[in-house]
Protein backbone atom coordinates (compact mmCIF):
# COMPACT_ATOMS: atom_id res chain seq x y z
CA UNK A 1 0.00 0.00 0.00
CA UNK A 2 1.12 3.47 -1.02
CA UNK A 3 2.10 5.47 1.87
CA UNK A 4 -1.15 7.81 2.53
CA UNK A 5 -1.03 11.58 4.23
CA UNK A 6 -2.55 12.21 7.22
CA UNK A 7 -3.10 14.28 10.24
CA UNK A 8 -3.81 13.77 13.93
CA UNK A 9 -5.04 16.42 16.53
CA UNK A 10 -3.55 15.85 19.44
CA UNK A 11 -4.86 17.93 23.12
CA UNK A 12 -4.54 17.82 26.56
CA UNK A 13 -5.17 18.89 29.72
CA UNK A 14 -4.72 16.92 32.53
CA UNK A 15 -1.55 16.42 34.22
CA UNK A 16 1.36 18.59 32.35
CA UNK A 17 -0.17 18.54 28.88
CA UNK A 18 2.75 20.05 27.31
CA UNK A 19 4.95 17.03 28.46
CA UNK A 20 1.46 14.93 27.27
CA UNK A 21 1.75 16.26 23.86
CA UNK A 22 5.54 16.15 23.07
CA UNK A 23 5.53 12.97 24.73
CA UNK A 24 2.35 11.77 22.37
CA UNK A 25 4.82 13.04 18.77
CA UNK A 26 7.48 11.03 20.08
CA UNK A 27 5.41 7.88 20.40
CA UNK A 28 4.03 8.47 16.99
CA UNK A 29 6.99 9.30 15.21
CA UNK A 30 7.95 6.10 16.52
CA UNK A 31 5.05 4.37 14.96
CA UNK A 32 5.69 1.12 12.28
CA UNK A 33 4.28 1.62 8.79
CA UNK A 34 4.25 5.96 9.72
CA UNK A 35 6.63 8.50 9.46
CA UNK A 36 6.12 11.80 11.33
CA UNK A 37 6.53 14.59 8.62
CA UNK A 38 5.94 17.72 11.13
CA UNK A 39 3.93 19.02 13.65
CA UNK A 40 2.57 22.38 14.57
CA UNK A 41 3.75 24.81 17.68
CA UNK A 42 1.25 23.75 21.18
CA UNK A 43 -1.19 26.30 21.64
CA UNK A 44 -2.96 26.15 24.47
CA UNK A 45 -6.54 27.35 24.79
CA UNK A 46 -9.69 27.10 26.57
CA UNK A 47 -12.13 23.91 26.87
CA UNK A 48 -15.18 23.70 24.63
CA UNK A 49 -18.34 22.67 25.99
CA UNK A 50 -17.57 21.90 29.47
CA UNK A 51 -15.72 24.94 30.55
CA UNK A 52 -15.06 23.77 34.24
CA UNK A 53 -12.30 22.29 33.68
CA UNK A 54 -8.74 22.82 33.10
CA UNK A 55 -7.25 24.72 29.64
CA UNK A 56 -6.47 22.66 26.79
CA UNK A 57 -2.89 22.30 24.99
CA UNK A 58 -3.02 21.17 21.36
CA UNK A 59 -1.41 20.63 18.29
CA UNK A 60 -1.48 18.66 14.94
CA UNK A 61 0.54 16.34 13.47
CA UNK A 62 1.04 15.57 9.45
CA UNK A 63 2.21 12.01 8.94
CA UNK A 64 2.68 9.17 6.26
CA UNK A 65 1.74 6.16 6.82
CA UNK A 66 0.75 2.28 5.23
CA UNK A 67 -1.86 1.76 7.42
CA UNK A 68 -5.56 1.47 6.83
CA UNK A 69 -7.78 4.14 8.41
CA UNK A 70 -9.25 1.59 11.19
CA UNK A 71 -5.46 0.21 11.98
CA UNK A 72 -4.56 3.97 12.55
CA UNK A 73 -7.61 4.50 14.47
CA UNK A 74 -6.70 1.57 16.68
CA UNK A 75 -3.22 2.52 17.00
CA UNK A 76 -4.26 6.20 18.05
CA UNK A 77 -7.14 4.49 20.97
CA UNK A 78 -4.22 2.22 22.20
CA UNK A 79 -1.88 5.21 22.03
CA UNK A 80 -4.35 7.45 24.60
CA UNK A 81 -4.79 4.24 26.34
CA UNK A 82 -1.15 4.03 27.42
CA UNK A 83 -1.17 7.52 28.34
CA UNK A 84 -3.86 7.10 30.93
CA UNK A 85 -6.61 8.13 28.99
CA UNK A 86 -10.10 7.56 30.56
CA UNK A 87 -13.58 7.95 28.71
CA UNK A 88 -15.92 9.14 31.55
CA UNK A 89 -18.40 11.15 29.50
CA UNK A 90 -18.26 13.42 26.55
CA UNK A 91 -15.85 16.23 26.67
CA UNK A 92 -14.21 15.20 29.82
CA UNK A 93 -10.65 16.30 31.05
CA UNK A 94 -8.17 13.75 29.42
CA UNK A 95 -4.78 12.93 29.87
CA UNK A 96 -4.37 12.87 26.22
CA UNK A 97 -6.67 13.06 22.97
CA UNK A 98 -5.98 11.94 19.43
CA UNK A 99 -8.20 12.75 16.55
CA UNK A 100 -7.52 11.49 13.14
CA UNK A 101 -8.42 14.64 10.80
CA UNK A 102 -7.56 13.36 7.32
CA UNK A 103 -6.88 11.00 5.78
CA UNK A 104 -5.58 11.31 2.13
CA UNK A 105 -8.33 12.99 0.46
CA UNK A 106 -10.55 10.49 1.82
CA UNK A 107 -14.24 10.40 2.42
CA UNK A 108 -15.33 8.13 5.06
CA UNK A 109 -18.32 7.60 7.13
CA UNK A 110 -19.29 4.00 9.53
CA UNK A 111 -20.10 3.87 12.92
CA UNK A 112 -16.54 3.99 14.47
CA UNK A 113 -14.64 6.57 12.12
CA UNK A 114 -15.78 9.82 10.11
CA UNK A 115 -13.25 11.11 8.18
CA UNK A 116 -13.00 14.24 7.49
CA UNK A 117 -13.24 14.72 11.28
CA UNK A 118 -17.00 16.01 11.60
CA UNK A 119 -15.99 18.47 13.70
CA UNK A 120 -12.74 19.42 13.12
CA UNK A 121 -13.80 22.73 10.80
CA UNK A 122 -15.34 23.81 14.01
CA UNK A 123 -12.21 24.19 15.86
CA UNK A 124 -9.75 26.98 16.49
CA UNK A 125 -7.72 24.35 18.10
CA UNK A 126 -7.54 22.14 14.93
CA UNK A 127 -8.00 24.07 12.62
CA UNK A 128 -4.65 27.43 13.89
CA UNK A 129 -2.72 24.77 14.03
CA UNK A 130 -3.15 22.63 10.60
CA UNK A 131 -3.29 25.85 8.95
CA UNK A 132 0.35 26.26 10.50
CA UNK A 133 1.79 23.45 9.04
CA UNK A 134 -0.47 22.42 5.89
CA UNK A 135 -2.96 25.95 4.69
CA UNK A 136 -3.08 24.51 1.00
CA UNK A 137 -4.48 21.15 2.18
CA UNK A 138 -7.66 20.43 1.03
CA UNK A 139 -10.42 18.97 3.60
CA UNK A 140 -12.78 17.03 1.14
CA UNK A 141 -16.25 18.84 0.55
CA UNK A 142 -15.34 22.22 2.34
CA UNK A 143 -12.08 23.80 0.97
CA UNK A 144 -8.44 24.29 1.50
CA UNK A 145 -7.26 24.80 4.87
CA UNK A 146 -6.35 28.14 4.77
CA UNK A 147 -9.85 29.91 3.84
CA UNK A 148 -11.00 27.80 6.12
CA UNK A 149 -9.20 28.97 9.40
CA UNK A 150 -10.56 32.43 8.56
CA UNK A 151 -13.75 31.45 9.60
CA UNK A 152 -13.60 30.24 13.00
CA UNK A 153 -13.06 32.25 16.38
CA UNK A 154 -9.58 31.85 17.92
CA UNK A 155 -9.31 34.27 20.50
CA UNK A 156 -8.10 32.61 23.61
CA UNK A 157 -5.78 30.54 21.59
CA UNK A 158 -1.91 31.26 22.47
CA UNK A 159 1.08 29.92 20.69
CA UNK A 160 3.40 28.33 23.17
CA UNK A 161 7.06 29.12 23.18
Amino acid sequence: MKPETVFIALGSNLGDPPAQIRRALGTLAAMRESRLVRQSALYRNPPMGRLDQPDFVNAVAEMETALSPRDLLDRLLALERAHGRVRDYPNAPRTLDLDLLLYGQLELRDPRLTIPHPRMLERAFVLVPLAEIAPDTVVPGSGRVADLVARVDAKGMVKLA
